[in-house]
């Protein structure tokens, strides 16, 4: 099963890559990071539906997102 994962201190929120999901199960997270961001985040029960396509990484402008195969 495919990982995601996030480096949420370097990311702005920008959503791109919600919009890129085609499973749609990217999301922003209440939290904040350092920055005064809210981070996107993959919640732990909708992982598994994730196909590893890595949409999102590829559009993400500041290269925050790892995919584990």
């Amino acid at each position: 099963m495919p990982r995601v994962y996030f480096k949420e201190e370097n990311c702005k929120g920008c959503c791109l890559c919600i919009k890129t999901c085609p499973k749609k199960i990217i999301i922003i997270s209440d939290k904040l990071n350092n920055k005064g961001y809210h981070t996107a985040a993959i919640l732990e029960e909708n992982m598994k539906n994730c196909t590893g396509c890595a949409s999102c990484a590829r559009i993400c402008p500041d290269v925050v997102i790892k995919i584990e195969k």
